[in-house]
């Protein structure tokens, strides 16, 4: 299956650099280019690529805002964007996050590392590096409650089960030897969270999770609740 790609940075340099990266690649072809994010926006409704490259800084919508609109906008995309950026800010990190982006790169990436995300996204896994996770979790912990909330989808107690072992960082395979459970079967349980939460992948399942208090911010202790359900 070919991926779809769409790329949008307001410098040209940058978006040529972009495109030569990608379009060496059998499984890839990038479709479209934009220079500004209200441009991007509308291609993705146009077009449906399946990832999309933006920019952080552009003109007219920049990269977070064009993220929210693809994402949650009147016309809400399958598409998922990774955020491109210059800067190592928190800010950008946490605003691309809660707009919806499934992956966070700086523009210093190596070609093998921008094809890996690429990928890796339209597989439907989040990108995060294990340091960018640490500081998104450290900066949430300051405004989470400590108890769980009555808010939200009801889920069952293996779906609270394995939303708490994926907000821990454990892959479908180590939940299903936590939990003895068939590693499809995990792979079910998991489709079902992201359905019912409307979260695009499962970095937004743990952010879901601390959010909500099922499980402890770094720093606290577990509450009795956190542990995992029989």
């Amino acid at each position: 299956m070919t991926l779809r790609v769409l790329i949008a940075d307001d410098q040209p340099l940058m978006r040529s650099a972009l495109r030569n990266c990608l379009t060496g690649e059998p499984d890839i072809q990038v479709v479209a280019e934009a220079a500004d994010g209200r441009r991007a926006v509308d291609l993705v409704y146009q077009l449906h690529p399946d990832v999309a490259l933006l920019d952080v800084r552009m003109p007219l919508v920049d990269g977070v805002e064009a993220t929210r609109r693809i994402v949650h906008g009147p016309q809400p995309s399958a598409t998922r964007v990774i955020v491109l950026t210059s800067f190592d800010l928190d800010e950008y990190i946490f605003a691309a996050l809660s707009a919806g982006a499934s992956g966070f790169l700086f523009k210093d990436v190596t070609m093998e590392e921008l094809i890996q995300a690429v990928r890796v996204v339209a597989a439907g896994d989040a990108l995060l590096t294990p340091g960018v996770t640490r500081r998104v979790l450290e900066r949430f912990a300051r405004f989470l409650p400590t108890l769980p909330t009555n808010d939200g989808p009801v889920l069952t107690p293996r779906e609270h089960a394995v939303l708490r072992l994926v907000a821990r960082g454990a892959t479908n395979a180590q939940i299903a030897g936590e939990l003895h459970l068939a590693e499809s079967s995990v792979k079910t349980h998991v489709g079902h969270l992201l359905a019912k939460l409307d979260a695009p992948d499962r970095v937004h399942l743990v952010i879901y999770a601390y959010e909500n208090g099922l499980v402890a911010p770094p720093g606290r202790p577990f509450p009795e609740q956190e542990r995992p359900c029989p």
